[in-house]
């Protein structure tokens, strides 16, 4: 049975930053690899044909990552008014059907680097970091993660978002730390908001994300 991550208390501990991998990290490499793909490739997609598959799990089995769970819609593109309250749901729904394909498998990348924090978070933890580090870390890796699957979108969709988290955080890759410690009191919560996904975009694009317990290798 999988040990699920339970939260820590944040008093004192071992430092984890002296023996942290920092960016040798397996998230660190990972981010690395697709971005020097875009480079060499000069793709939208960061990954070669078939790669999404790879980190797709299969429903029941108990593992975690991106799970597809409905096809994608292949209706035309919505010219009207959207009823979702979610943004991006309302941008999916006015993609071609080529389009939304694109969108998930760059959906199923960002999933896949939630999988690296996952696990970087099971690291720190085993490591004795602080919830402080480790909510601190989530937000950077997080951010990171933005960044990475940003390089697939078009220049229009990426305006969009950063002309969004610009005008509510200030920030075009959205709220710092400390900005989310002020909005819910507490380290703990911070990870937790920083290492989710949105439902609504992942069920628009037919995936569901399963987070991954620190049993996981």
């Amino acid at each position: 049975m999988p040990t699920l991550r339970t939260p820590r208390r944040s008093g004192p501990a071992q430092d984890y930053r002296s023996s942290r991998p920092s960016r040798s990290s397996r998230f660190g490499r990972a981010a690395r690899t697709l971005v020097v793909s875009a480079v060499l490739t000069g793709q939208a997609v960061l990954f070669a044909p078939g790669a999404a598959q790879a980190a797709v799990c299969s429903p029941g089995t108990g593992s975690c990552g991106s799970v597809v769970i409905a096809p994608l819609s292949q209706q035309p593109p919505t010219a009207g008014p959207c009823d979702s309250p979610e943004p991006v749901v309302c941008r999916i729904r006015a993609q071609t059907p080529e389009q939304r394909e694109k969108s998930r498998e760059i959906r199923m990348m960002y999933h896949g680097l939630l999988v690296e924090m996952d696990r970087e978070e099971c690291a720190m933890r085993a490591a004795g970091a602080s919830e402080e580090e480790i909510a601190r870390r989530m937000v950077q890796l997080r951010n990171d993660a933005k960044e990475i699957t940003r390089a697939g979108m078009s220049p229009e969709e990426v305006r969009a978002l950063e002309e969004r988290n610009i005008a509510k955080y200030g920030n075009p890759l959205g709220p710092t730390a400390d900005q989310l410690y002020a909005k819910y009191g507490s380290w703990e919560a911070v990870t937790a908001a920083s290492t989710r996904t949105s439902v609504p975009v992942d069920r628009e694009l037919g995936l569901e994300y399963r987070e991954c317990p620190c049993a996981v290798a």
